[in-house]
């Protein structure tokens, strides 16, 4: 069933066009994800849809007996009421249900409605249907719903009674989310609703929309969620809008393999209209030619010719490198207390340490500490106690997520410059323009910037100071999914070390090798990525559950071992089963795509000009034998794999 349909949508602001005749569409079930560059037009669009602001033209349809809900991007909250009965709020007519309810009970239970038994047994069946429309509207679930939704969203910590109004605005966003969630509507619209989450209750809010039985519209830079969530996904380039099938992952991938097909068809074609051009402009003047020349214009004029395909629009291009290499031991944490004024500490005794190249995440739930962990290691001005201690030639880039190094009154170009003030100032502009300030951009104040420029400028400074150890409070705050992709590049090329904090799963995936899990306990350290940590804690909590078995405790410690053992076992056997099926399926499609490509050699031999030409022709076969006997060895692992792994089954 089909539930929203927008037809040519436009939209300008003045004179600048922002969406040009969009049209997409959603089933009922379906979760859609709507991605493209900052400024792209994927927040005016959900805008629009949620009738939030008008068209400029086009049309939006969704049925009648439909419900939708929005959240927007810094949804609030105005309420003066605790936490818990802002969210219950949401079933205020369910609950004015249940008091009737309990007023009929009262009724029934009173000994002189028995006196007229016509009377009763109508107040009986009344009853009896006023609970079945109550059951029916889910009566004896909401509070436990309510209390999920609240768990969930990180305020489990909190009393019920907590004012909304002592909320952060973050907090109010998610609180916001949460009513929306318990509402229910039949089309769910998110702007970016994984930002203030962390990875926690990113990780809850992606299963709850896994389960979601109606539809979702959501705009997200956090690629790991889109995995999780999306079904579809429409993409926002250049005014107008491209449907994909699958998650985000299957998006770019077909979006590659799209734009080098479409490209291989525009430089063919346009090959082909050389040519001819070619043989018209070489044979129209002479007699003998003419008629053959004229033939080939004519064809030309009826050639439908194809546009250039658009590729990617031009992304930042930085890189990060360092003045000097540091010692092997970079930063030694002993016993550190930090904190703010006069407050408890944060954080107690924590002690751990980094050594040279090391790049490691920073994670745990908002509110523990993480920053200001960060800017105790930084300048000290959250150290209670304790102490920080650097190595040789150590010297520290901080990116603050706050962005409160920026001076909101000067220009992009001052921003950059009065640090480095001996350096031309074509030099600045070269700088800022890799990070996409160009133009009558350098001339913006900071006050002017958004978010994601904030950060693009932030980045361009500490690029330029060539610090060896690098510490990120959330540095892919703000950018959309392309500057996030050209970050990483960046630092998986850093020949320095790394110490950050990020709620960006995928990033932390890419970049970390080390995970330092923050609590009100200490660190627990996790040799690897985020897979290897999210493996491992739940490896932990298997093996917690099983050795607090009552059985295993009432028998003895080494039944206890043996069944931690065998657990052991059979992890490893699901985790070798799962590196094989990965294994299978990788070499699966690299087969696939060695075909393709020896299809595509095969077939470009039959061409005259190549052919024609000895030289391209060898190198063309040679190509060929090189990619199938790379085939015929992939072919045999993957036949030794299949092999393992049907064995294992």
């Amino acid at each position: 069933m089909l539930l929203l349909q927008t037809n040519e949508i436009s939209k300008s602001f003045v004179t600048d066009l922002v969406l040009s005749n969009i049209s997409i569409e959603i089933k009922l079930g379906e979760r859609v994800a709507l991605v493209g560059r900052n400024g792209a037009g994927k927040s005016t669009l959900l805008k629009i849809i949620a009738g939030e602001m008008s068209a400029d033209s086009g049309e939006i349809i969704i049925p009648k007996d439909r419900t939708m809900g929005y959240l927007p991007q810094n949804a609030t909250l105005d309420s003066t009421r605790g936490i818990y009965d802002e969210l219950l709020s949401v079933f205020a007519p369910l609950i004015a249900l249940e008091k009737r309810m309990r007023t009929m009970e009262e009724q029934m239970a009173d000994p002189g409605s028995f006196a007229n038994p016509k009377e009763y047994d109508q107040l009986l069946k009344s009853y009896d249907a006023l609970q079945a429309d109550f059951r029916d509207k889910g009566g004896f679930t909401y509070q436990a719903e309510t209390r999920s939704v609240l768990n969930g969203l990180n305020f489990g910590s909190f009393p019920d009674d907590t004012p909304v109004s002592n909320l952060s605005g973050g907090q109010k966003t998610q609180l916001a989310l949460g009513k929306l969630l318990l509402i229910k509507p039949d089309l769910l619209i998110l702007d970016e609703p994984t930002n203030h989450l962390d990875i926690d209750t990113l990780s809850w809010l992606e299963e709850y929309l896994q389960h979601y039985s109606d539809s979702v519209l959501v705009v997200s830079h956090d690629r790991y969620f889109l995995d999780k969530i999306a079904t579809k996904v429409y993409e926002i380039a250049r005014h107008k809008v491209r449907k994909y099938t699958g998650n985000y992952s299957r998006y770019l991938e077909v979006r590659a393999a799209e734009f080098e097909s479409e490209m291989k068809a525009y430089d063919k074609q346009q090959k082909e209209v050389a040519k001819l051009k070619d043989f018209v402009q070489k044979n129209i003047v002479r007699a003998s030619t003419t008629k053959r020349a004229q033939s080939r214009r004519k064809q030309l004029e009826k050639m439908e010719l194809m546009d250039r395909p658009m590729g990617d629009a031009k992304s930042a291009t930085f890189t990060f490198d360092i003045e000097q290499q540091s010692g092997r031991d970079v930063l030694a944490v002993s016993h550190l207390d930090v904190g703010y004024g006069d407050q408890e500490p944060m954080i107690s005794d924590l002690s751990f340490q980094i050594s040279r190249g090391d790049r490691v995440a920073l994670v745990g739930p908002n509110g523990v500490g993480k920053s200001t962990l960060l800017k105790a290691i930084d300048g000290g001005s959250t150290l209670r106690s304790g102490e920080v201690r650097l190595g040789s030639h150590v010297s520290i880039g901080y990116y603050d997520q706050e962005q409160k190094s920026l001076n909101p009154m000067k220009t992009v170009l001052n921003e950059l410059w009065d640090d480095y003030p001996l350096k031309p100032e074509g030099d600045i502009r070269t700088v800022l323009g890799g990070f996409l300030f160009s133009g009558d951009d350098v001339a913006k104040t900071v006050s002017q910037l958004s978010g994601g420029e904030k950060a693009r400028l932030m980045l361009a400074k500490l690029m330029m100071r060539h610090d060896n150890l690098l510490i990120l409070d959330e540095p892919t705050n703000h950018l959309d999914l392309d500057s996030k992709e050209v970050l990483e590049g960046a630092l998986i090329n850093y020949p320095g070390t790394i110490l950050f904090v990020s709620h960006d799963r995928y990033f932390i995936n890419n970049i970390a090798d080390r995970i330092f899990e923050l609590s009100r306990k200490g660190i627990t350290e996790y040799l690897g990525d985020y897979d290897y940590y999210v493996d491992k804690k739940l490896e932990q909590e298997q093996i917690a559950e099983l050795e607090a078995q009552p059985e295993a405790v009432q028998k003895n410690e080494t039944a206890i071992g043996d069944g931690k053992e065998q657990f052991l076992k059979e992890k490893e056997l699901k985790k070798k089963k799962r590196q094989l099926a990965r294994f299978i399926e990788q070499t699966e499609a690299d087969i696939s795509k060695l075909e393709e490509q020896i299809n595509q050699n095969q077939q470009s031999l039959l061409d005259p000009d190549v052919f024609s030409d000895s030289k391209k022709s060898r190198e063309i076969q040679s190509k060929i034998e090189t990619d199938e006997a790379k085939v015929a060895s992939m072919m045999e692992n993957w036949e030794s794999a299949q092999l393992e792994l049907d064995e294992w089954e």
